[in-house]
């Protein structure tokens, strides 16, 4: 749905970001802003600030920032839409009709919101009733009481394969909108249930809506799990069961398990930070976010090869995301609920404050292929150790795993360190991407760009004698430019609301938190004058000579090139007089 920028100013104008970020989060005055703690990454001292002058927050740990839209789109987990309705619901602003496409589509994905609340309901009471006494024996064996099943939404799909289309039609639902669902099957075949003869596990969101279902076959037949499929509710590769419990915990880390009862097993025996994945490995956008909510998690996969397996896949795309990644071990036992209902949480709690450290444990993983007692696989395996070693890009990263290793191996730091060094070649702890959209980072014209803008916008009173001397020509093409455009065309008309600088880059993760650095640093205020003036003279100079250079580099024919060369004897000769 298009919403017009005037409309959305006047629902972000409407809504003081103070205000409200101050119903999600405790955040203190001080000075000029409030600070307070992340909500979106984990942090024991606050580097959350909001500005009430400026209507836009930051936080200096994670870097995410943005207006109040944006706020509400990283903590509810909303679309700009979702968004702008919730805020404009809260200050009575009513918004205009949506398209006929948009609409359709959004009534669709409510009404399947409903349906998938009935189908929850449904299930429960079936586990209640005579029919549903497999289920509830089922569950009273694997060690749930009736709290358990109430906490969790559980239930029980009856034998009969069309038993909830039966329901849901005479509930008013035509069969178009119950195959969009997932939870019925319509084909030349006839119409089935996608559910029947299982026990059910509601799949709830992080904002407490029933998305989906998972359910359990009573028996040998197979699959012996089902999913919902993909609908207009249900994305399972951005969402994570449990969530909706473990997003309130107290805990500063996630435990990351396989499936629904290692869940609710972990959240009975009081480890309520569990989560798990939903029939499908674990994904960049699962961790992204699991990022919102804390940058520390232990694997507690299944111990069989499987389970192995998918902790490996899981911990780079962890690490990838800046999250401490531990692995724990359930030896003897296959899976959490095994292990607890054994030994107990007091012995699980020992297992968590003893999880290996993921590479650590990588490394006890690969041993298990080697035949140590053999010279040369014994060689073999310390070659591959150095070798893993060997991608740490951070010289003192890379010394400190080796130390770590040598000592859980029992073999001399140096003859080992030696043989990491031998492969050469290190990579480079800091990825840099580049593409015409997204500003390049080479450190000092990008962060000149950054630093100039920050002071314009900072301290408005600079802006006239700096543009006296640089313009949004002057600056990359791509990101820096367009923020330039749009900082000089703000400050020209003496306009001093920059949020709205934020619509322009509601899908673009990166460049939002690059537009909120620059927006809410503060600069200078350890800087005498003359510090301050020389800073910006040597930025401002900085980016001009950036700016021609790459001119040169794209001259085409002997007049452009000559002129280039003008300008570059003019920019030598340049007195910046800021006052």
């Amino acid at each position: 749905m298009y919403y017009s920028n005037d409309l959305i100013d006047e629902v972000r104008s409407a809504n003081d970001i103070v205000d409200v970020i101050s119903s999600y989060v405790k955040i203190q005055k001080k000075g000029a802003n409030y600070m307070g703690l992340c909500p979106f990454h984990s942090e024991k001292s606050p580097s959350f600030s909001v500005s009430p002058s400026k209507q836009l927050f930051h936080c200096f740990g994670c870097g995410v920032g943005g207006d109040v839209i944006t706020f509400i789109r990283q903590y509810e987990n909303y679309s700009f839409t979702e968004a702008l309705n919730l805020l404009a619901k809260r200050a009575n602003i009513e918004l205009p009709q949506v398209s006929e496409n948009d609409r359709a589509k959004n009534d669709e994905k409510n009404i399947i919101l409903e349906i998938n609340k009935m189908a929850a309901k449904y299930f429960y009471d079936n586990l209640f009733s005579l029919d549903g006494e497999i289920g509830l024996k089922y569950f009273s064996e694997r060690g749930l009481s009736a709290r358990d099943i109430t906490h969790f939404g559980l239930g029980f799909a009856r034998k009969t394969p069309n038993d909830l289309y039966q329901y849901l039609r005479s509930s008013g639902y035509n069969d178009d909108i119950l195959k969009k669902s997932g939870l019925i099957n319509i084909d030349e075949k006839g119409v089935r249930d996608r559910f029947w003869n299982r026990v059910m596990f509601p799949i709830i969101d992080a904002n407490a809506r029933v998305i989906g279902f998972g359910g359990r076959v009573l028996g040998d037949g197979l699959p012996k799990y089902v999913n919902s499929p993909e609908t207009l509710a249900f994305d399972k590769s951005r969402n994570l069961y449990g969530l909706n419990f473990a997003k309130r915990t107290r805990r500063d880390f996630f435990l990351i398990c396989e499936g629904y009862m290692d869940v609710i097993a972990l959240h009975k025996a009081g480890f309520e930070n569990s989560v798990a994945s939903l029939g499908t490995a674990l994904t960049a956008l699962h961790v992204k976010l699991i990022g919102r909510y804390t940058k520390k998690v232990i694997l507690t996969y299944d111990s069989d090869n499987a389970g192995i397996n998918a902790a490996k896949r899981a911990i780079p795309l962890l690490k990838e995301e800046n999250i401490n990644v531990k692995v724990l071990s359930m030896a003897p036992y296959k899976d959490p609920d095994e292990f607890i209902k054994n030994l107990g949480s007091e012995e699980f709690q020992k297992r968590i404050d003893n999880a290996d450290n993921a590479f650590l444990w990588e490394v006890e993983t690969l041993k298990r292929n080697y035949n140590l007692n053999e010279p040369d696989e014994r060689t073999n395996f310390y070659r591959e150790v150095a070798r893993m070693l060997s991608q740490f890009g951070e010289k003192l990263e890379r010394e400190n795993y080796t130390h770590a290793v040598a000592k859980r191996l029992m073999i001399e730091y140096k003859a080992l360190f030696d043989m990491v060094n031998s492969f050469g070649n290190f990579t480079n702890s800091t990825k840099i991407v580049q593409s015409k959209d997204k500003p390049k980072v080479d450190s000092g014209y990008t962060k000149a760009q950054g630093l100039l803008l920050t002071w314009m916008v900072e301290e408005i009173e600079l802006f006239k004698k700096i543009s006296e001397y640089i313009s949004p020509q002057n600056f990359s093409e791509g990101f820096y430019r367009d923020v330039a455009i749009k900082i000089f065309d703000k400050l020209n008309r003496g306009d001093l609301t920059f949020s709205n600088i934020c619509d322009d880059y509601t899908e673009d993760m990166e460049k939002q938190k690059l537009l909120s650095k620059i927006l809410n640093t503060t600069l200078g205020t350890n800087l005498s004058d003359d510090e301050k003036k020389k800073a910006i003279t040597e930025s401002i100079l900085k980016i001009r000579q950036a700016s021609l250079d790459e001119k040169s580099k794209n001259a085409k024919g002997i007049e452009e090139f000559q002129k280039v060369i003008e300008e570059q004897a003019i920019l030598r000769k340049l007195c910046i007089d800021l006052g």
